[in-house]
């Protein structure tokens, strides 16, 4: 949810002082346009690194821009909340674009932005044989995202987290309902098939980032939606993150589950590290209730020749009842844009 709040006097200059000088504007308004390493920043701006991270630093304490790290690399990104943010958004947005300095920063972020992209594909073209073959065995992506649409509505809502975000696919089919998106994974070659394909689609209200779903280091109680998109079968406790999941749930939030209904192809835990065959509708929902939830809908979506194609997709669609609790003691509550 927006912060309507204003700023204090003292905040006010410290974010004035922390945006306003020439080299600190120039990294906002890259930043503006995804998460970007001290490296990243050092080439495109041709400041050695000690200097930039000097203005990071700054930039980080005065709230306006965050530090997280991801294997060997830092990533800094956009704090993207409250009335500081909105400030700077409005310093940034001030500038003209076709500034000589921004217009060759945006050039050599392009440049940038594509050498990620081919090494994200580079990955990505190693591995798709065997997705292809996966994907073979069900219904197309296409029916399954046609689905989700279904199920989720076109209602805008407040914040996303995608939980084993992989290629980001799911960030950027619900990227025109959310104003703030957040993908996770474990694996960091995915992260970076998930950025080049975020920067692709020119989403800058997404970001992703390394993280164990089991133990989230995130806000809790600050997310609208939360989708668990074919991850449950490589865990070995999915209870656990459907669970922790359920934490970082807003009141009245939704969470979306897709996965496999039971089945026998053995050869998947071998070939694809599939540690579950599948899940039925009454163990998932289970699993969703002792989390705090309540199912609301649940959708097979069975392969059209069951001959060739042995994999039924199954989406659980399960809600944080607070809100409808709250409603019904008669106690006020404040709507956060869920439907």
């Amino acid at each position: 949810m927006l912060d309507t709040r204003k700023l204090g006097l003292d905040k006010t200059v410290d974010v004035l002082k922390a945006a306003g000088e020439p080299t600190r504007l120039r990294l906002l308004s890259l930043l503006f346009g995804g998460d970007l390493t001290v490296t990243d920043l050092t080439d495109i701006l041709g400041q050695s690194q000690p200097r930039i991270s000097r203005h990071l630093k700054l930039l980080t304490e005065a709230g306006l821009i965050e530090r997280f790290q991801e294997g060997a690399w830092a990533y800094f990104r956009l704090s993207g909340e409250g009335r500081s943010f909105q400030l700077a958004r409005q310093i940034v947005a001030s500038v003209s674009p076709d500034d000589p300095l921004l217009v060759r920063d945006n050039e050599r972020l392009s440049a940038v932005k594509q050498a990620r992209a081919e090494r994200a594909q580079a990955y990505f073209s190693c591995n798709a044989a065997s997705w292809d073959k996966l994907r073979s065995l069900h219904i197309s992506d296409e029916q399954v995202e046609e689905a989700l649409i279904d199920m989720i509505g076109d209602t805008p809502f407040d914040s996303m987290l995608d939980l084993g975000t992989g290629t980001g696919r799911i960030l950027q089919l619900f990227a025109p309902l959310y104003r703030r998106g957040i993908g996770v994974d474990a694996s960091r070659d995915m992260l970076a098939v998930a950025r080049s394909n975020i920067d692709d689609a020119d989403i800058t209200h997404a970001s992703v980032r390394h993280a164990d779903i089991l133990n989230l280091p995130l806000e809790r109680g600050t997310f609208d939606l939360i989708a668990i998109h074919q991850v449950l079968h490589f865990l070995q406790q999915p209870e656990q993150a459907i669970a922790e999941a359920a934490r970082m749930l807003s009141p009245g939030g939704r969470m979306v589950i897709v996965d496999f209904a039971p089945h026998e192809l053995e050869y998947l835990r071998e070939e694809h590290a599939h540690l579950r065959l599948g899940f039925s509708s009454d163990v998932v929902a289970d699993w969703l209730g002792e989390a705090g939830l309540s199912v609301e809908k649940v959708v097979n979506l069975k392969p059209d020749d069951e001959a060739d194609k042995k994999l039924t997709v199954t989406i659980w669609l399960a809600r944080d009842p607070r809100l409808v609790i709250a409603a019904r003691d008669g106690s006020q509550v404040s709507s956060n844009g869920v439907a």
